[in-house]
């Protein structure tokens, strides 16, 4: 039991900006933890959802400019994590251009316009794209798409070899079992959300595979910023797609 509380309390410290503490005494390297920490990720989608949706509620009299206070708090409550990777991941790939190895690249603490230039242009899609659902009222269907994305990005890891110690221990910890009841838990929650969440499941895992190779195929390696950067561009595709079929 301890370890499971361990690995949701380290899930949601390492994947937002939520404080939390831990003691001294925590052993936040075990697999069991680990484990637990890779299979609470759709919690963390849903919660930061829910977080987003209730300020959009509070927001709601002031149209689009509220809907994006909403969207970006939503990026600010995952601390930019993700768009973080979306810089490093073309900043290493436009590096790699002129011979440089991307993967020392991409390890550097500074970075290149162009990564910045890409993040800039993720985020105003994705910005967007909240604001089009959140104006057309499709908030449920916002909050599935959270959760799509991160169990998208659970099987992007089951399926990747990576060039970084800390996603491999996620990779080696992770416990199969639990996966059918995850997906069969997270796909009841998302199915009451909307009624097209098993199409837009199926959908995410598929453009997050395509995705994860797209920019394994530049990096020739895969990493935590892959990942990142994978789950920002799932995100944006399933705001557009959730925007075809609803509007």
């Amino acid at each position: 039991m301890k370890n499971l509380y361990l690995g949701v309390k380290f899930s949601f410290s390492y994947f937002t900006i939520i404080p939390l503490r831990f003691k001294s005494s925590d052993d936040l390297s075990k697999p069991e933890v680990l484990n637990h920490m890779l299979l609470t990720l759709p919690s963390v989608g849903f919660v930061l959802g829910a977080l987003t949706v209730f300020l959009y509620t509070l927001l709601a009299k002031f149209g689009w400019y509220g809907a994006t206070i909403s969207a970006v708090s939503y990026m600010l409550l995952y601390g930019f994590i993700h768009t973080e990777a979306v810089v490093d991941v073309y900043d290493a790939i436009y590096a790699s251009h002129s011979g440089r190895d991307a993967f020392d690249i991409i390890k550097e603490p500074t970075v290149g316009a162009l990564g910045v230039l890409y993040a800039f242009a993720f985020m105003m899609l994705k910005v967007a794209g909240i604001i089009l659902l959140f104006t057309q009222n499709l908030l449920t269907e916002f909050m599935a798409v959270l959760i799509i994305s991160r169990l998208s990005l659970i099987t992007q890891i089951m399926l990747h070899d990576f060039k970084s110690s800390f996603v491999t221990g996620l990779k080696e910890s992770l416990d199969y079992w639990y996966l059918t009841p995850l997906f069969l838990v997270f796909t009841s929650i998302g199915s009451y959300l909307t009624p097209y969440f098993v199409l837009y499941l199926i959908v995410g895992i598929v453009l997050g595979f395509v995705i994860s190779v797209f920019f394994a195929s530049k990096l020739k390696f895969v990493n935590g910023d892959v990942l990142g950067a994978t789950l920002e561009g799932v995100e944006i595709l399933l705001f557009m797609l959730v925007g075809w079929f609803m509007i």
